[in-house]
């Protein structure tokens, strides 16, 4: 693959590339911040860097981790860190899949269609949009729709990377929005339900508690997505100069059109099965508690995509004769792997990093003492929902679930705003605001890593600075489109979902 020489812009995001750039090779800088933790974490230690737990009421303490115990857990949990890393074991596992599909020309072929019937002004919005409603699929959208994304947009002349970027933007940048019901629903809820009780005994939110606003979301974000990519993202990109080949958009052969509307018949009788195991009450798919949110297809969704994807590549694949026997199988899993390798040496040294921060208490205290500095702030709903939001988006830079943060900022402003008359559920919507516009720019974002190396594909210069100043435009154009709606629905009073109003009485 050749040096796109386009890709470098001019003014401020022509700097950011070039001097994020200019830092070492990704797997080397995680390792410097891995260093860098544990440097902190001893004078953390030695100056006594503390905090209150707002919901334990524990004192949190900086944990020295070049101490003795903490030398001894370092070596003793490294292959743990790196194992357990929670971003490996789904790529590889959806990879098994998707590299039988791939290798069997199932998507080639099904890019070639998707290509052809939709319309050119509208493939932007699509590919955004399909990016926000894939996070029902848990992770599916970084390891099929982003570089989906990059794979369209080449094939039809436009820069890969930018497809890739707009593909993640809504994967990561619109996280929080939908038009269904996900799974961060429910959990947040929860959270949600034990800090207002705090206050009020009885209170209880609903997993539905933000659903108006998250669908209005879903829209809005993904116009402006679509409009970051055309006004910034690719004119700075410039024309592809690379020597990644196309995808082929000939004509469908009678075979490739017989092997599609196999695996469209196939498709539809698995939707059948799932639906007949999710729809009925005590349906064998549903969860523990009987409910469809606790479904092992939606949490256990990386599995069914590896079965399902097999299975379809393997049908398309014999029907059209790219597979004769199961060592045509196995070797197109192979040749998908190998695009890993880049990726699986980078995981080590980032998970090793996020695995410092968190034993050292470090990423904690920060989130608590940004809580209590916003929390002593006296000012109005509106202003305290923007600085809120402002809050949430910086600590996202410092710890990457969106659980973790909310069960510390939780117990803080949920209280807080409901002694100033204002709902659960409007401080849940303000704080998932913030969590989800600097995903796509937070080297703790679990997926970070892996999508350098998509942008590596088709350019091999590429590097952190290249992807934050990518995003960059993306993650402020989501901050106020995303903090105007909101002031636009406070102002309206619209419910922010089913029982779910703005104010708390």
């Amino acid at each position: 693959m050749g040096k796109n020489k386009n890709i470098t812009g001019s003014g401020i995001l022509g700097w950011i590339e070039k001097g994020g750039n200019a830092l070492p090779h990704p797997a080397s800088l995680f390792g410097m911040l891995a260093l860098s933790v544990l440097l902190l974490s001893l004078l953390g230690y030695l100056f006594n860097w503390h905090a209150l737990h707002p919901a334990t009421g524990e004192m949190v303490e900086t944990i020295n981790l070049l101490s003795k115990e903490g030398l001894h857990r370092i070596l003793l949990e490294m292959v743990d860190n790196y194992t357990g890393f929670a971003p490996l074991g789904i790529v590889m596992v959806a990879l098994l899949g998707i590299g039988i599909a791939e290798s069997s020309g199932l998507i080639s072929a099904s890019i070639r269609m998707l290509v052809s019937k939709a319309p050119p002004g509208h493939l932007t919005f699509v590919i955004v949009l399909s990016g926000i409603l894939s996070n029902i699929a848990s992770d599916l959208g970084y390891v099929l729709i982003i570089p989906l994304g990059g794979i369209i947009f080449h094939s039809v002349g436009r820069h890969p990377i930018a497809g890739m970027a707009a593909a993640f933007a809504g994967v990561s940048g619109g996280f929080s929005a939908n038009l269904l019901i996900g799974t961060i629903d429910p959990l947040l809820a929860g959270l949600s339900t034990e800090s207002a009780r705090i206050l009020d005994p009885e209170y209880y939110v609903l997993p539905t508690a933000n659903y108006y606003f998250m669908v209005a979301s879903t829209i809005v974000l993904s116009i402006a997505g679509t409009w970051v990519t055309h006004r910034f993202v690719e004119p700075k990109l410039g024309e592809y100069k690379g020597e990644v080949p196309k995808e082929s958009l000939g004509k469908l052969n009678i075979r490739e059109k017989k092997g599609l509307k196999w695996v469209t018949i196939i498709t539809i009788f698995v939707v059948i099965i799932v639906g007949a195991g999710l729809m009925p009450d005590n349906g064998i798919l549903r969860g523990p508690d009987n409910s469809l949110l606790t479904s092992p297809v939606l949490k256990g969704f990386i599995g069914v995509l590896f079965i399902v994807a097999a299975i379809l590549g393997i049908v398309y694949g014999a029907i059209t004769g790219r597979f004769k026997n199961d060592a045509d199988v196995v070797k197109g899993i192979v040749d998908n792997f190998k695009t890993l390798v880049p990726f699986l040496v980078l995981v080590f040294f980032a998970a090793q990093f996020v695995a410092y921060f968190k034993w050292s208490n470090l990423g904690l205290i920060i989130a608590i003492k940004g809580a209590e500095g916003l929390q002593s702030l006296d000012m109005g709903l509106i202003p305290l929902v923007i600085l809120f939001i402002i809050l949430s988006g910086f600590l996202n830079m410092f710890m990457g679930s969106a659980s973790a943060k909310w069960a510390i900022l939780g117990p803080v402003f949920i209280p807080m705003f409901m002694l100033l008359g204002y709902s659960p559920e409007l401080s849940q919507v303000v704080y998932r605001i913030g969590d989800s516009v600097t995903n796509m720019i937070s080297p703790m974002m679990s997926f970070f890593a892996l999508i350098i190396v998509y942008y590596e594909k088709y350019d091999k210069s590429a590097g952190i600075g290249t992807l934050m100043s990518t995003m960059l435009p993306f993650s402020l154009v989501f901050f106020i489109s995303w903090s105007v709606l909101l002031v636009v629905w406070i102002l309206l009073n619209i419910p922010l979902g089913p029982g779910a109003g703005l104010y708390y009485q």
